[in-house]
């Protein structure tokens, strides 16, 4: 689905218009898609001499708020961060991507209330306890076991002492519409 959007950016009296005190309003068409694939593009750019990271996620709001999620297959760190958010925060400015500066940019890794979208991200959280939402709705938590291409395998523990049960499900990742971490003590 293509989205078309119009963005509002008001140009100074002087420089773009001869009659005092008025303003003129422009109107710049962006496609979002174009936006991501560029971004998508200067991002793998940045990251492509440390194979270990990769693009999760760029989102853009309305109002040209950008976050762009990175991950590792070791995680991340702050520092590779901002050193990728400064980087591309740069490129954006020197490109005049966004007229007038008119953009807000975060580069962050996916925080735990983030669900995994990657297979690269299944494998890093091997391991630990996952919820999955399926395409039905119903929910299954239990620890994740292992991941291949096309499916993932979820160890689920039920009852309690001396009638607990552990059951093992396979779930195609063609049935999972959520998958989130979940914090156990």
């Amino acid at each position: 689905m293509v989205v078309n959007r119009i963005y509002v950016t008001f140009a100074s009296e002087i420089a773009v218009r001869r009659e005092r005190g008025r303003s003129l309003l422009l109107l710049y068409p962006m496609n979002g898609e174009t936006q991501i694939k560029a971004l998508e593009q200067k991002v793998e750019a940045l990251i492509s001499d440390e194979p270990g990271f990769f693009l999760v996620e760029i989102r853009i709001k309305p109002t040209n708020n950008i976050k762009i999620f990175i991950d590792g297959d070791q995680g991340i760190s702050i520092d590779k961060l901002v050193r990728y958010n400064r980087r591309l925060y740069k490129q954006l400015e020197e490109e005049n991507m966004y007229p007038n500066g008119d953009f807000s940019l975060e580069v962050s890794s996916p925080g735990l209330d983030e669900p995994l979208k990657l297979y690269r991200q299944y494998l890093k959280n091997i391991d630990r306890f996952v919820e999955i939402t399926n395409l039905e709705g119903n929910k299954i938590e239990g620890k994740l076991i292992s991941a291949n291409e096309s499916a993932i395998v979820i160890e689920e523990t039920k009852g309690k002492g001396k009638k607990i049960e552990i059951v093992q499900h396979t779930i195609p990742f063609e049935h999972i519409k959520t998958t989130k971490i979940q914090i156990k003590f």
